[in-house]
């Protein structure tokens, strides 16, 4: 699994969209990397389902385009995660 550093979220949002990252990358980065050890899976794709809606289909996060229970747990961890550090950053 890689995880992610604050370049790699900025390199990515900035390929992917051409909106402002609004969002502390360092916290993202903290996050995600957090998340991927409880799920033991990569925090890249993580960030790609809490912030582009991309389906893990192998940790079953969407059913008929609707998030499942298992995909709607994922995001409120990360999130979770995320406003604890955004709190200790402040």
């Amino acid at each position: 699994m890689t995880r992610l550093t604050t370049k790699k979220v900025e390199d990515y949002f900035a390929w992917r969209t051409d909106q402002e990252l609004r969002h502390c990358p360092d916290c993202i980065a903290a996050a995600c990397n957090d998340s991927s050890m409880i799920f033991n899976y990569d925090a890249k794709e993580l960030m790609k389902l809490v912030f582009f809606n991309d389906p893990i289909p192998s940790l079953h996060t969407h059913s008929y385009g609707f998030h499942t229970a298992s995909g709607r747990n994922i995001i409120q961890t990360i999130q979770e995660y995320y406003h604890e550090y955004k709190n200790l950053a402040l």
